[in-house]
């Protein structure tokens, strides 16, 4: 891959507050391996297994100080500011930072990159932050780089105990946390009273065509499973079977509007739609613009995940990339990145050094949960690669995607 000059984005749909004011489990939401298939694309083989063998990668990190970044909308801090931390970074390490925010739904992006990865081309990117569940079907299928923890010292000191040893990728090989967050149900307020529970949002009567599900099947299909009395964490296939005969119950009726990844901001913020699930970190950044927006911890509870970010194969600026990743993970830094997407923080001492930004902060359990929030949490149960290709299909036909 030739020089690249930097493109820095603003996130779309993001009105940036005037001032800069404003749980983690150890476990997947889903983690799964899968082994490849075989289908022939006209790029590539999509959804091909590699191995370290089969699909080598240079680095090309000591003579080209560059490293090209995909991630989600709305999930840094203002990078053209003279101040962001993306900037400093690159003030600091003289390395150009090619930052897009294309990842709006882990399927989606999949789609974009499957067929590069699968035949062991590049993908032209160095770096991407995706789900848990993406991240460890991408390992399982061979698609990702080890990462060289020498450089990654912060990251090796500073990563929450929570989030250290997930069961997908129990020794942090291939990922590190980039955000965590938390999935139930915004509503604005001037349009609805409040959407205390799951429940009540697929069945209201007047919120009839005027709600959101998410796209992501773990997401979506955790409340469906408690809302048929099953355990998300550990269900059977007839669980699952009633579950998804629910959501297709309430497609039927007219009750949702649309299913969405990101998008969903947007239609919330102008008043198209009056409740949807949504995630929480989105939420306290649209509450800055209306504080007619609010988050709820539906009745059900609530689902906890976290995005990872992840060096493909045949990226030629890993060391580079590790550079990035490890600079997230100075406590000041975290704190100063927090202050602005409002997830919850991976990083130890962030906390503290949130004080001295923004002391309003410091207390914010959706941004440093305590444990009366994380008892209120669920994870999706682990998935043999047989269940989730089911699974995913059976969810995909049901809302059209």
């Amino acid at each position: 891959m030739g020089h690249r000059r930097p493109r820095l984005l603003r996130p779309p749909g993001l009105s940036l507050p005037v001032s800069r004011r404003s749980f983690l489990r150890g476990t997947s939401a889903g983690a799964l391996t899968l082994a490849g298939g075989g289908l022939l694309a006209g790029c590539g083989v999509e959804g091909a297994a590699q191995t370290e063998a089969s699909c080598d990668s240079d680095d090309l990190s000591s003579d080209e100080q560059e490293v090209v970044w995909s991630n989600w909308p709305a999930y840094i801090d203002p990078i053209q500011q003279a101040d962001s931390t993306l900037g400093a970074f690159m003030d600091r390490t003289g390395i150009a930072v090619e930052y897009t925010d294309d990842v709006n739904d882990n399927n989606d992006f999949y789609a974009k990159v499957r067929n590069q990865l699968g035949a062991c081309d590049s993908t032209g990117r160095d770096m991407f932050t995706l789900t848990d569940w993406m991240a460890a079907k991408m390992i399982g299928l061979g698609w990702l780089q080890k990462l060289d923890k020498s450089n990654l010292p912060n990251f090796e000191q500073n990563l929450i105990q929570n989030l250290r040893s997930p069961s997908w990728d129990p020794e942090r090989e291939y990922s590190v946390p980039w955000q965590s967050g938390l999935t139930g149900i915004a509503y604005n307020s001037d349009m609805v009273s409040e959407v205390g529970s799951f429940e009540d949002l697929i069945t209201r009567s007047e919120l009839k065509g005027k709600i959101t599900l998410l796209s992501e099947m773990q997401d979506t299909m955790i409340f469906m499973l408690l809302l048929v009395g099953a355990d998300p964490e550990d269900f059977s296939d007839d669980d699952w079977g009633q579950a998804l005969d629910r959501l297709t119950e309430v497609k039927e009726s007219g009750q949702i509007r649309q299913f969405t990844g990101n998008e969903y901001r947007q239609d919330l913020a102008q008043g198209n739609i009056a409740a949807c699930e949504a995630w929480s970190g989105d939420v306290i950044q649209l509450q800055f613009d209306n504080p007619a927006i609010k988050f709820v911890a539906p009745e059900e509870g609530l689902a906890l995940w976290s995005d990872n970010s992840l060096v493909p194969n045949k990226a030629t600026h890993k060391a580079n990339a590790e550079k990035l990743m490890d600079y997230y993970y100075d406590p000041r830094v975290a704190a100063e990145l927090v202050a602005w997407v409002n997830y919850i923080c991976p990083v130890e001492g962030a906390q503290q050094e949130m004080e001295k930004i923004d002391p309003s902060l410091v207390d914010n359990v959706l941004i440093f949960p305590d444990d009366q929030l994380l008892s209120q949490t669920w994870d999706f149960m682990a998935l043999t690669p047989e269940q989730e290709a089911q699974y995913q299909e059976d969810f995909t036909q049901v809302i059209g995607a």
